[in-house]
């Protein structure tokens, strides 16, 4: 895929080196990037509504992420262009944020980090645009079509929230996807009748 200097380009780069840093070169990196509703105005961590979004809890939660950020991102930016791409990527990170911070408010121990809310937004507006796109996925050895992978990954993210494990929010990948559909209705209503001539 010929990748162009574009906002996609510079998110995926620049999260993937911010996120190796923090994983293999400065912990302290991860630890001042986190999430923490509870302290989010009784210590003015107001930075770290995006700085979280920048850093990963491991390896394979990098991999997974920007992988499906790589195939959904560049044809959707392509699609909507720059300005609104970006526009989606950081309404998802904030309104993922914003559940969190409802949800998790008065628990001076709850801390995350991730991508998440922002790549679902990115990955549920792609499918509106491209219901008919396919990836592979390492070991399945079929494409798998976009919807149902949107489908799978909620799942799972529904899954590993009731079962949760490290620092990841996996609560935010649902109010990321509502935030992708969503702006997608506001923004162009139209995109929705090839989805749902994809899935009828």
């Amino acid at each position: 895929m010929n990748l162009p200097l574009s906002g996609a380009l510079i998110i995926l780069l620049v999260t993937i080196v911010v996120s190796l840093i923090g994983l293999f070169g400065s912990p302290r990196l991860i630890e001042r990037s986190l999430f923490r509703p509870y302290w989010l105005l009784r210590r003015k961590q107001y930075a770290t509504v995006i700085a979280s979004g920048f850093v990963h809890a491991d390896l394979m939660h990098l991999i997974f992420n920007m992988m499906t950020f790589y195939f959904f991102a560049f044809p959707l930016e392509g699609q909507i262009g720059t300005a609104r791409f970006l526009i989606l990527y950081f309404a998802g990170l904030f309104i993922s944020h914003a559940g969190t911070y409802i949800k998790q408010q008065k628990n001076p121990d709850y801390a995350c980090l991730g991508a998440s809310g922002a790549i679902s937004a990115v990955l549920f507006a792609a499918i509106v645009y491209f219901p008919r796109q396919s990836l592979f996925i390492l070991p399945i050895p079929v494409p798998i079509p976009a919807p149902l992978f949107a489908v799978l990954y909620l799942a799972y993210t529904y899954y590993a929230s009731k079962h949760p494990h490290g620092r990841i929010n996996h609560d935010a990948h649902l109010g990321g996807a509502i935030t992708g559909l969503a702006f997608v209705a506001l923004t162009e209503p139209a995109a929705y009748r090839e989805l749902f001539g994809a899935l009828l």
